[in-house]
């Protein structure tokens, strides 16, 4: 439901109140204009040596390009021993006599294979190698190369960001050829933390008439590289055995480490390792999982298993020795059973435990579904079938918690300009589409109106301003986050629930949006020590873009038509000749005046092409969406600029706005599917 409100039907209260817990703090400022970002990337330069298919060798130059470093080709293996110095070594698998000695490298090594035509992988020399990379060239690759080398180099930890949800689920994926949910993808994962790719639910073509088949590693690594190009989500790889309801036998757990010792080598971020599998197995995975983690599994389809015995306590130990998270499911027929696995999850969820996932199958163990936590699997209508007895979708749990008393009904208010530029009807359709209970508030007014009276309602349930509204002229905002304070601007208001009660968060999360865009096709190191160029009328319109830049541990910045503190400002094009060239450049100019960031783009090109150099090659522009002849995002692509409009960085504020207020999360397509042209504008 959404209602709209005009600044004139609002009722003043006289004292803002932090949700009825007496008066909000004092607004926080940040210190002598200097901003305090704690986690910023501090890698060292990587060093990787590619082996590619032969006439691959542009998969090379990919991978480069997105770590921003340049590569060197070799023709042997004391050829990549010589070029210590270099980040990015490329070698033909070809000219790889002794696989063995790749162990000798001081590098690490990702095998990469193209899957078109004839089937040329190398099996063995693989194993010597610590990443295998699959790619098609029928489809663009980098932005899938990105995410990857992130992973495997540390660089992103989807592990970390879901640890700090209150809440996280999975979706069950149950498709026998993941082809076949490509289309509808983004529907299909909304509200969806991670995605289970469930390996024994898939049909090799190669084995069509035998269904029993464990389908072959080649297809298998297909349908995870199909999976990975279209979602940005964490993939959870699991080989369910038949005792378990799978199709994997479970007379050869060898074959088990083949296939999630795979799994971590192509890159995934999660393992399903089943705690039946031997000891030595489970130790050997865990000593090898690199970046990946483990997610410990235990089902009971008995009927006869119960929370309370001392069993249930044997089993979370034996499954914490080895595992990030510990999974255990039971069989269920009556409504106690979710009380006593309750009072269990309340025993074992402590600080020195790893995330504990506990549900009950089953009918009757549908109330703990609702109730768990971590990784709850989900389901949706358009799956060809559930995963589990009892599976419920994202939008049923919603609707369960809301009936149970557990999510109340709660007003979350879009404020600023959301009925022009489209924010307010996509906010409502994901909350039609989760089935979540809260009333959407839109209210028009400009950002010098203040938001005190909507923040003291009780039924207050969290805030989406477009456009932010600065902390300086708004004392009475709740406890700021380092962002907001940094930036000095306010996009969302959440409420979050503490020991001593609901409290108020005010938050920036534009700069998430900016950051997200920026690393969309190169990984965070390759900004680091770099330079940069905002370009902006004043230091509010860029403030969001030099704080994500420095989370990216930027080096150089340079400003041009407004001054900030730390930064050197360019007073005209003369200025440029002095300075190196920048890694990125952003705009923060209004729509009007876009176009005015052509001439800096055309200065570097110009200069890179005397130098033979492809540094300065990301152009953003945080205003100007609509491409077009004469607007600068088409010109910086004639340029050869890697050039991105407004709707990549709005949809992604949009995405971490939904995250940040009701705790879900939207896939960045989905909001570009249903939003439409206008939210863009």
């Amino acid at each position: 439901m959404c209602v709209w409100l005009t600044d004139a039907q609002l009722v003043r209260p006289t004292q803002s109140t932090h949700l009825g817990h007496g008066p909000m703090p004092a607004v926080m400022y940040k210190a002598n204009g200097v901003m305090k970002i704690e986690e910023i990337i501090h890698n060292e330069p990587p060093r990787l040596l590619v082996i590619f298919d032969k006439d691959q060798v542009e998969i090379t130059c990919i991978i480069a390009d997105v770590l921003g470093h340049a590569y060197r080709l070799v023709d042997d293996l004391e050829g990549a021993r010589g070029w210590s110095d270099e980040a990015v070594v490329g070698l033909d698998k070809d000219f790889i006599t002794a696989p063995e000695s790749l162990r000798s490298l001081d590098r690490t090594i990702i095998m990469t294979h193209c899957v078109d035509g004839r089937d040329s992988s190398n099996g063995r020399l693989t194993e010597y190698c610590d990443y295998d990379y699959l790619y098609s060239k029928t489809t663009p690759i980098r932005r899938d190369v990105a995410r990857f080398l992130a992973f495997v180099l540390g660089q992103s930890k989807p592990h970390e960001d879901l640890r700090r949800k209150p809440r996280t689920t999975m979706l069950c994926m149950t498709f026998s050829d993941i082809r076949a949910a490509l289309p509808n993808l983004d529907i299909l994962s909304v509200g969806a933390d991670a995605v289970e790719l469930r390996v024994d639910l898939l049909r090799d073509p190669e084995n069509e008439h035998n269904f029993g088949t464990v389908p072959s590693l080649k297809y298998v690594g297909e349908q995870l590289m199909l999976l990975r190009q279209r979602t940005e989500l964490p993939i959870i790889f699991t080989t369910r055995c038949t005792s378990e309801n799978g199709r994997f036998p479970m007379d050869d757990p060898e074959l088990y480490y083949t296939y999630l010792r795979k799994a971590m080598q192509w890159g995934c971020e999660y393992i399903d390792v089943e705690l039946w599998l031997p000891v030595e197995i489970r130790r050997r995975l865990a000593a090898e999982k690199g970046h990946s983690k483990i997610i410990s599994a235990w089902h009971d389809f008995s009927g006869r298993f119960k929370w309370t015995s001392p069993q249930a306590q044997q089993i979370f130990q034996e499954s914490a020795l080895y595992s990030d998270v510990v999974k255990m499911i039971a069989l269920v027929s009556s409504m106690e059973d979710n009380y006593e696995l309750e009072y269990f999850r309340s025993t074992v969820q402590g600080q020195s435990h790893p995330p504990f996932s506990g549900l009950n199958m089953g009918v009757a163990g549908q109330l703990s579904r609702t109730l768990n936590k971590v990784f709850t699997p989900i389901t949706h209508p358009l799956m060809p079938l559930i995963a589990a007895p009892g599976q419920l979708s994202a939008a049923e749990i919603n609707s369960m918690l809301h009936s149970m008393g557990q999510m109340p009904e709660l007003d979350i208010h879009a404020i600023g300009r959301v009925r022009t530029n489209g924010h307010a009807m996509f906010l409502e359709k994901c909350l039609n589409e989760l089935s979540l209970p809260h009333r959407l508030i839109c209210v028009e007014q400009p950002p010098s109106s203040s938001m005190q009276p909507y923040l003291a309602r009780a039924q207050f349930g969290g805030a989406y301003i477009n456009p932010p509204v600065g902390v300086e002229n708004a004392t009475y905002l709740p406890t700021l986050t380092e962002s907001a304070s940094a930036i000095g601007q306010v996009d969302t208001v959440a409420v979050r629930q503490t020991k001593s009660g609901n409290t108020l968060v005010a938050d920036n999360v534009a700069w998430k949006g900016i950051r997200a865009t920026l690393t969309r096709d190169f990984v965070p190191s390759a900004y680091a020590g770099r330079a940069a160029i905002v370009i902006a009328n004043n230091e509010g319109q860029a403030a969001a873009a030099i704080y994500a830049l420095t989370s990216l541990d930027i080096g150089a910045l340079y400003t041009i038509g407004f001054q900030s503190s730390g930064h050197k400002q360019l007073q005209g094009l003369g200025d440029l000749d002095g300075i190196e060239s920048p890694f990125a450049v952003i705009s923060a100019l209004p729509p009007g005046r876009s176009i005015a960031a052509v001439p800096v783009l055309k200065h570097f090109t110009a200069k890179n092409r005397k130098r033979a150099t492809s540094a300065g090659k990301i152009f953003l522009d945080l205003s100007n969406g609509i491409k077009g002849n004469g607007d600068s995002v088409s010109i910086a692509e004639s340029l050869g600029w890697a050039a991105y409009p407004c709707a990549d960085y709005v949809s992604r504020i949009v995405v971490e706005a939904i995250r940040g207020l009701v705790g879900e999360n939207v896939p960045c397509d989905f909001v570009r599917l249903a939003a439409g042209r206008g939210l863009y504008t």
